[in-house]
């Protein structure tokens, strides 16, 4: 073991220390300000606590409290915080699993008795750990073997399971048992914990956490396992960054679709439907249909060709196609029909297109080929992750598959990720970022060769782009590697959209083939598209995107006419008429309603675009009084070919709202 080592440093230079140094004598080295941030350093890319022992040359980076990493770390200690004071105050507790997840953690328990946590035990289980915080208590890592792990949570029945089924991204690499322990200081004896770390280095850097609620979540995910009491939390690196999640929460509820919807009167969830399934009123029909005929349109003028599939289809087509291989607990169960025949509600419409390119010798003159289908699939998805229209169990794809030659792929894909922002911008956003996900080594098909050009390609494709990128390691599907373009909305939260992915197998698996230049025989690649990902929950990110205000060429009504009194009515139908000649939907609601007064609140509270008033003055001149929704000024005596005018203008550019 050399006496001295070189820590390499993120902006690449070099530092010499004595062998053992630590990530926090690093960070210290380096400056105060870094080594009061630091929760964690990355020792050759792995991550380590503060106090591990460096005893070779190593990458060193170290990780603040303020970083996605370091957010990580400060919530997966935060949990263990929770766990020990729920242990604490309820004796005789089991707790199973505590992950840190997207902006929060949770820890699941099962309590004595089949007892419930209610609010109150929330808060005292808040009260319980300051305490612990306040207390300062270390986070110490010990290695056990796995005989001495078994024995120390010996009353622990489901650290018992997780240590005999030796799950490394729980327990530890090698078959070890990692352990972290909180030295108690006020008697209440230690707390343990199985983990891999890293955590922060003790308790007192934590403290800007609340937790959220209580809900029920099966051992496992298992419906056959036990009903586990599973406690919610949100944990961040200042009170302030809590204080704004906590505000952006509030604005989420808000602005929530599922609410939304049925006060705008957009679509309901009738449990005699069904759970997963809804049911479109005319206004939100109204809103669908732009999207959905803007969404044919642009697909028409970039080459897209228009095609129609049934709803089901034969269990063969779904094991040729290999999803009832890979992907059978997503599908509903078969219908038999036909003389014993297995027929399944599709929860994919790439098998149906490639029968399409089937149907006919190709030439590699008609590629590449672009097929187009607003398709509506099927798939089960369990009662607990379902979410209004963000996840559903019948949903229509604006689904798109292109088959086209090697050569076409970079070119395509690029072209693909042109048309897919263009689009998106149309209706309002302009934050964009992509992840790749790559090969799902355990659960793929086709030849590393086929892999390694399609992850390629759509590397080079990104690239092209200039959009920011992420990697997500083994994300892929069965059948290739994807592109997944995420955005984000008014209030700063990032949704998962459009997808790319390149496919060999498909085409490989369907025996596939077009005439080349050489007059022989080529199997084609396939890319499989989706741009709103679906038309419900992209309806759905559009609701709280907008608060309900839709823009002008979306809004389900975008006129409201008000006649003051009876005697304006003719006028007001003259008005509607002449607005609805132009392709505007319109509304007029008479003085039988209510009062004026009450019908232009009631037009605002709908998020009508312009509420236009008619009384004596615009009978006489053919005017119209306009109120636009987010202004306070109503304008009087504007004309009504020159409102004509403006409704026009603020259509064609399809503008007419801004996300608050």
């Amino acid at each position: 073991m050399a006496d001295q080592i070189t820590i390499t440093l993120p902006d690449g230079s070099e530092r010499g220390f004595d062998a053992g140094v630590t990530p926090g004598d690093v960070a210290a080295a380096i400056g105060p300000g870094l080594a009061k941030a630091a929760v964690a350093g990355l020792i050759d890319g792995e991550p380590a606590d503060l106090d591990r022992p460096i005893e070779h040359d190593a990458a060193l980076a170290i990780v603040t409290a303020d970083s996605p990493e370091g957010r990580f770390i400060v919530r997966h200690s935060t949990a263990h915080v929770m766990a020990q004071a729920v242990l604490d105050l309820f004796p005789g507790a089991k707790f199973a699993i505590g992950p840190p997840i997207e902006d929060g953690f949770y820890y699941d328990f099962e309590l004595p008795g089949g007892a419930h946590f209610s609010d109150a035990d929330l808060e005292r289980v808040e009260a319980r750990m300051r305490e612990i915080i306040g207390e300062d208590q270390a986070f110490v890592r010990e290695e056990l073997s796995r005989e001495q792990g078994l024995e120390l949570f010996a009353d622990q029945p489901f650290k018992v399971e997780i240590i005999e089924n030796v799950d490394e991204t729980e327990v530890g690499a090698a078959g070890a048992v990692s352990v972290y322990r909180n030295p108690g200081t006020d008697g209440a004896g230690d707390f343990v914990d199985l983990c891999r770390g890293p955590h922060v280095p003790t308790t007192k850097r934590l403290g800007a956490f609340k937790l959220m609620k209580v809900a029920g979540a099966y051992w496992r995910g298992d419906e056959k396992r036990p009903m586990l009491q599973r406690i919610y939390g949100t944990a961040w690196e200042s009170k302030q960054t809590l204080q704004e999640h906590l505000t952006r929460l509030e604005e989420a509820e808000r602005r929530d679709h599922r609410r939304l919807a049925t006060e705008l009167d957009l679509l309901s969830f009738p449990e005699e439907l069904g759970a997963g399934l809804a049911l479109w009123h005319p206004k939100g029909a109204a809103v669908r249909k732009q999207m959905e005929d803007f969404s044919r349109s642009e697909h028409e003028r970039s080459g897209y060709e228009l095609v129609f599939t049934p709803h089901i289809a034969r269990g063969g087509l779904w094991e040729t196609s290999g999803h009832l291989d890979f992907y059978a607990e997503g599908m509903y169960p078969p219908m038999e029909m036909d003389e014993g025949h297995d027929y399944y509600p599709k929860p994919m419409n790439c098998p149906f297109h490639v029968l399409i390119f089937r149907s006919r010798m190709r030439s590699y003159r008609e590629l590449p080929l672009r097929l187009f289908e607003l398709g509506t699939v099927y798939r089960y998805e369990r009662s607990g992750v379902l979410h209004g229209l963000m996840r559903i169990r019948g949903f229509t794809q604006d689904d798109s598959h292109i088959f086209c030659t090697r050569d076409q792929i970079v070119p395509e894909l690029t072209s693909l990720i042109e048309f897919v922002l263009s689009v998106l911008r149309a209706f309002g956003f302009t934050d964009f970022e992509a992840e790749i996900s790559t090969r799902p080594v355990e659960k793929s098909v086709g030849s590393d060769d086929d892999w390694e050009l399609a992850t390629a390609a759509l590397f080079e494709a990104i690239e092209a782009s200039g959009l920011a990128c992420a990697v997500a390691e083994g994300e892929g599907a069965f059948y290739g590697p994807k592109i997944d373009i995420h955005l984000r909305d008014a209030i700063g939260r990032r949704w998962q959209l459009s997808t790319l992915q390149v496919d060999f197998q498909l085409p490989h698996r369907f025996e596939l083939s077009y005439v080349g230049a050489d007059n022989e025989r080529h199997e084609p690649i396939m890319i499989h598209r989706a741009l709103f990902g679906s038309v419900e929950r992209f309806f759905g990110i559009l609701v709280e995107h907008y608060e309900g205000a839709f823009p002008t060429w979306l809004a389900p009504v975008q006129c409201l006419v008000l006649p003051v009194a009876d005697r304006h009515d003719e006028y007001a139908q003259q008005v509607r008429e002449a607005l609805e000649s132009g392709g505007y939907r319109v509304e007029v609601w008479d003085a039988s309603h209510d009062t004026l007064g009450a019908r232009v609140r009631r037009g605002k509270v709908e998020k009508v675009p312009y509420v236009l008033v008619v009384g004596d003055d615009d009978v006489s001149a053919g005017t119209v009084g306009v109120n636009e929704r987010g202004s306070d000024d109503a304008e009087r005596g504007v004309t009504l070919d020159d409102f004509l005018v403006r409704i026009a203008a603020d259509v064609a550019t399809r503008g007419g709202a801004t996300p608050s």
